[in-house]
């Protein structure tokens, strides 16, 4: 396939959020043809420093696999993997046609890829390329170029190199066989009282609690995603 189209007429059609770690997918809240992700937001803090640091998970798609039942249940049927659409992103054009009121603070939003190879999950950030949020209907198209200078790879927190790690660009863009996500980075992590010892050992607000005020809030709503091959 070389095009890839979900105007979310019939449902999620696979995209999905993340409540944490631990329970992992939940259902986006649906619109009139669309999904929307509203804040509080979980901190993503599986790339915690010496890793790229902390994000927000706003919009995922599964690029391959066989979804569970519980997973059907929250994102419906996986539209992508049911076209045959495959998982070679080299120089694929994105079009995310979005609105929404967004207190951003010093984040943005961007396109966060990751494959799986040789049993290491390795996510690239597509910052050189943001993906702006307007409260009018916008359409935003980039494009994921094989060019490490435009992208930032997540690497591991100090706990988690066993599964997340550092693979090269273009074999990720070649194989994103996990996921794509729509993603709010980097956070401002502020713990709220003091803590003993290096804070990146820890979790933000399952370890300690954190400033909220210093995160982003609202909401993105999302009515159209294609993505194209050349």
């Amino acid at each position: 396939m070389k095009s890839y189209v979900e105007s979310f007429e019939h449902g999620p059609g696979g995209w999905f959020g993340w409540v944490d770690n631990a329970r992992g997918p939940k259902a986006l809240e649906r619109g009139q043809s669309t999904v929307i992700s509203r804040s509080p937001w979980w901190i993503d803090y599986n790339h915690a420093p010496p890793g790229a640091g902390y994000m927000h998970l706003l919009f995922m798609l599964l690029t391959s696999g066989h979804p569970g039942e519980y997973q059907r249940e929250v994102s419906g049927e996986n539209q992508f993997t049911k076209s045959g659409f495959g998982t070679d992103f080299t120089n694929a054009e994105l079009t995310f046609r979005l609105k929404g009121e967004l207190r951003a603070l010093d984040t943005e939003l961007y396109l966060l890829i990751q494959g799986i190879h040789n049993g290491i999950c390795t996510g690239w950030i597509l910052t050189g390329q943001p993906i702006k949020v307007t409260e009018e209907w916008s359409e935003q198209r980039i494009t994921a170029v094989p060019d490490e200078s435009q992208w930032t790879c997540l690497g591991s927190r100090h706990d988690r190199s066993d599964f997340y790690g550092r693979t090269p660009l273009k074999t990720v863009l070649g194989d994103v066989n996990a996921d794509i996500l729509l993603v709010l980075y980097p956070l401002d992590i502020a713990p709220m009282g003091p803590l003993e010892g290096d804070p990146h050992l820890l979790r933000p607000e399952k370890d300690y609690p954190v400033w909220r005020s210093r995160l982003p809030e609202g909401y993105v709503v999302l009515d159209e995603v294609r993505i194209e091959k050349t």
